[in-house]
């Protein structure tokens, strides 16, 4: 009987380390783009986009220039489908990570400023 307790006890309490280590390690907590050039994880960026600077890097990755609340600026490389209504976004979330220069991002959420426009009717 005690046995059986005791394999219980063990089971529980893996679970619970797991689920720590799973919430612990898809944390993405929001960093400056100075902060973004040190850190060793992954992380999102707020920011807005850099006057024309979005342009084709290569086959399916674009490339622009995002600027932080602090003024600071970074250029972000973007791998996949190209997000709709990038050029009128009031905001853009880059996650990903800070390597040789440039933070490559993993996703891009644009904050697209007619989706959140009220239709009027008069």
């Amino acid at each position: 009987m005690k046995k059986h307790r005791l394999i219980c006890l063990l089971v529980i309490l893996g679970f619970f380390l797991y689920s720590g280590w799973a919430y612990q390690s898809s944390l993405t907590p929001y960093v400056t783009v100075a902060q973004a050039k040190s850190a060793k994880s992954t992380v999102q960026v707020r920011g807005t986009l850099g006057v024309d600077s979005i342009r084709q890097a290569e086959k399916n990755a674009i490339q622009f220039i995002l600027q932080d609340e602090a003024g600071e600026a970074v250029p972000v490389v973007y791998r996949g489908v190209r997000p709709d209504g990038l050029e009128q976004a009031t905001s853009i979330v880059a996650i990903g990570k800070y390597q040789s220069g440039q933070f490559i991002a993993e996703k891009l959420l644009v904050k697209c400023p007619s989706k959140y426009q009220g239709s009027v009717n008069q």
